[in-house]
């Protein structure tokens, strides 16, 4: 991850019972800020508020995201660290021995050993809890300048020994007599060696995240034609964004020992009839989810400079984009493990003052396809809203020509600690590129919890 760390500073800009219901500071920048104010699209308000500060991204960018098991994730530079107040980076699948790894990787980097980092967690919405811890600290007056990101690394997830092995070693360690460490080693069993792998699954429920998006899937009368459709969709959008050159927050790195890898390699269009070759991954013989409309395991790391807009601006930089209002939700982590975004945007919307129509990017986390389309179906109904949600009326499904056109996670991939970075940034660039002002980023994550943020684009 030093890696990323060191990029995020290379490409700155120079100073310069529900589911039966569905059938189918600086003064010398005050002018520049009014400026700035002053040019916002004028068919829509800002979202600036009195008295409260203005945070910005003024740049974002993240590794190649590769398929667990074809490359790896590290590189130490040096990097210009006097202006970093703090480092915050989200993980998941955390290494005992770099528990912080943060810290770690900002050291690795060469920032100075007195800048302060930490780690957060929150399932596949780490790096947004990252940034939007963020966004607090400089909000309060406590920082300026705040790297945030994540990392994943599921080439090398930690295994552990079993219960009884891990029992047995830590009795060896106190043993003191060598008739204490015989009568401990006499009850040794084969057994013992039985590792306990890691697996993707709610610890409240034991159910894997695959089944419950199968469940989910079923629950919306989500078929699986309709869940391989959406799929290719977003192969399709991606190798077209790809090849377009439109996923400039990728930053190429040289793996040691293997060649520079330069873009995300787990994009990979196929047909519907090769997709429905493929037999259900999690409920077998009759599920619909398979390894064609899920994401995939992924290595991958990304990072975001985040600013207060006057110190940006005092430092002579042109930020991409306000980072607006956000919340976070939790639902049943049973039944509704995956709804984070239907539960998180119309939150959102209402402290932001906007409606669905205001948006002009949607960048929400693909875990699954049913996941996806059911959030839709969910979003759409006005029964769901008012008897699971307490709303009044429905907030209405995102349309798909404003959703996810460069791809998401199931395509471009998910390293779980570092996708909600690359939602932002997306959203960022896609209203820079289509001049549109509002982006909407939303995540679900283990837990049943979610997250929400409205992106605004800066004007130009």
């Amino acid at each position: 991850m030093t890696s990323i760390l060191t990029c995020t500073f290379k490409n700155l800009p120079s100073t310069s019972k529900w589911a039966l219901r569905f059938s189918v500071r600086s003064l010398s920048c005050s002018a520049q800020l009014q400026t700035a104010q002053a040019t916002q699209t004028k068919t829509k308000k800002t979202l600036a508020k009195p008295n409260i500060k203005n945070i910005v991204v003024v740049d974002g960018v993240r590794i190649p995201f590769l398929l667990s098991g074809t490359s790896g994730l590290l590189q130490r530079t040096n990097v210009p660290k006097e202006v970093i107040d703090y480092l915050i980076f989200g993980t998941v699948i955390q290494e005992v021995k770099t528990s912080n790894v943060a810290r770690e990787a900002a050291l690795g980097a060469g920032f100075s050993d007195k800048t302060p980092a930490h780690t957060v967690t929150m399932a596949c919405i780490s790096s947004n809890q990252a940034m939007t811890t963020g966004v607090g600290l400089i909000a309060s007056g406590q920082c300026d300048v705040v790297v945030a990101g994540g990392v994943e690394l599921m080439s090398d997830v930690p295994i552990r020994h079993s219960r009884k092995m891990r029992k047995m070693m830590l009795d060896l360690n106190k043993a003191k007599t060598m008739g204490q460490r015989l009568s401990l080693i006499s009850k040794f069993r084969l057994n013992f060696l039985a590792p306990e792998l890691p697996a993707v699954a709610e610890f409240s429920t034991s159910e894997t995240m695959g089944h419950s998006a199968d469940r989910l899937a079923a629950a919306f009368a989500v078929s699986r034609t309709e869940q391989d459709e959406y799929a290719l969709r977003s192969h399709s959008l991606a190798k077209k964004a790809q090849d377009e050159g439109l996923l400039s927050d990728i930053v190429p790195f040289k793996v040691p020992g293997k060649d520079t890898v330069t873009q995300d390699n787990g994009i990979r269009p196929s047909s519907l009839e090769q997709m429905a070759k493929l037999k259900p991954a999690f409920i077998k013989p009759y599920g619909t989810v398979t390894a064609a409309n899920s994401s995939f395991l992924t290595d991958g790391a990304s990072a975001m400079l985040i600013m207060a807009e006057e110190k940006a601006l005092a430092m002579g930089y042109k930020p991409k984009a306000y980072l607006r209002d956000f919340v976070y939700v939790s639902q049943d982590p049973k039944d509704q493990l995956l709804l984070g975004p239907t539960y998180a945007t119309p939150k959102v919307l209402e402290k932001a003052g906007l409606t669905m129509n205001d948006i002009d990017a949607f960048e929400f986390h693909e875990a699954f396809s049913g996941q996806i389309l059911a959030n839709f179906k969910a979003m759409d109904s006005d029964w769901f809203a008012q008897n699971c949600m307490g709303r009044k009326t429905k907030v209405g499904k995102p349309p798909l020509e404003k959703f996810n056109t460069w791809g998401g996670s199931l395509s471009l991939g998910h390293p779980f600690g570092a996708t909600g970075c690359r939602l932002v940034i997306t959203a960022a660039n896609r209203l820079r590129r289509d001049g549109g002002q509002y982006g909407l980023v939303a995540a679900c994550a283990a837990g049943g919890q979610g997250h929400a943020m409205i992106v605004e684009a800066y004007p130009k």
